[in-house]
């Protein structure tokens, strides 16, 4: 019975860390865009800033 003097106030502590930690995390802008990254990673962009700079074989005069 002791123990839950010390557990009840502990996990309120937690629980209001963890909403401080969410809020934090959402005033900053964490939670803007949550489907751009699953769609970047399907995008199929090979060129480079090396490869675009560089005319090819075609261009060639």
């Amino acid at each position: 019975m002791e123990s839950l003097y010390l557990l009840i106030p502990l996990s309120i502590v937690v629980v209001f860390i963890a909403l401080w930690v969410f809020f934090t995390a959402s005033d900053g802008g964490q939670f803007d865009d949550l489907v751009g990254p699953g769609l970047r990673v399907l995008q199929d962009d090979d060129t480079t800033p090396e490869a675009a700079s560089k005319p090819s074989a075609g261009e060639r005069d």
